[in-house]
């Protein structure tokens, strides 16, 4: 198991890797080391301690970016 950064909020050091989130599916959790404090509930970065928030706003409009070029793409394609 991954040694993860004790929770920001609580100190505690236990902490649990996310697996799935609906802003990131399966991908984007473990990009971001998306981990989840099993004390308090808190979810930050497991690396930095640092909050997902802007790096989640970023994955998010590059994800929708991608999507809607490949959706134009396969709509010109018919």
């Amino acid at each position: 198991m991954p040694d993860y950064v004790p929770c920001p909020e609580c100190q505690s050091p236990s902490v649990e890797k996310v697996n799935f989130t609906w802003w990131g599916g399966v991908l984007g959790p473990s990009l971001l080391t998306h981990v989840k404090c099993q004390n308090c509930g808190t979810t930050f970065n497991g690396k930095t301690g640092q909050p997902n928030t802007v790096p989640i706003i970023i994955y998010s409009a590059v994800m929708f970016v991608l999507f809607f070029i490949v959706f134009l793409l396969l709509f010109r394609l018919l």
